[in-house]
């Protein structure tokens, strides 16, 4: 698994949930966190959570820490949602390194009783995907920004959570190549 960090700019529609979206931007063809900077405004045709989808709500934000996580190992539904949760949690660790301290609810973070995050979790007939985002800036929901995080924290900020998650699913790696079967004495 590897983290890519880009340096440019995206701006987040919903579309980049799609399988092999690392490939066709970087090539990559492996396990890969793909972080990056930008605006989200989700249209209702690339709405994943069908619940969102039925209420007709909006998921939009001027400026976020974006998350694009795809594993080619498995398509299980549950395993994606339980990694997205990992996941959270791996921000939320984070963010505490930080000294900020937020509450988890499921997939989603909060910091002083506002939503901070967005995450939704998908898979598709060759992998699983992940999008998770924090609100850098925004007019109602927690941010980044209302917290102490400046700019450059922020940056950090992507690069730090994506290097936790790929040496956490290394980690898990390594423990399942060295643990024994319990059939076997």
């Amino acid at each position: 698994m590897e983290c890519i960090v880009l340096d440019e700019k995206v701006h987040y529609d919903g579309s980049q949930i799609s399988s092999l979206w690392a490939y066709n931007l970087k090539g990559v063809q492996y396990d890969s966190i793909v972080a990056f900077r930008g605006g989200c405004d989700v249209k209702i045709e690339h709405m994943i959570d069908l619940e969102d989808k039925r209420m007709g709500d909006s998921i939009y934000s001027t400026d976020m820490l974006h998350f694009l996580i795809e594993h080619f190992d498995s398509t299980d539904l549950k395993l994606v949602y339980a990694r997205q949760r990992l996941f959270t949690s791996i921000v939320a660790e984070s963010l505490s390194d930080t000294g900020i301290v937020t509450t988890r609810q499921g997939d989603d973070l909060f910091v002083n009783g506002k939503k901070l995050t967005i995450s939704i979790a998908s898979t598709s007939s060759v992998s699983q995907k992940i999008h998770f985002g924090i609100n850098v800036y925004h007019d109602f929901y927690g941010n980044l920004n209302d917290i102490g995080i400046d700019e450059n924290k922020a940056v950090s900020l992507l690069a730090d959570i994506g290097k936790r998650y790929v040496a956490e699913i290394h980690d898990i790696e390594k423990d399942l190549r060295k643990s024994r079967p319990l059939d076997v004495i």
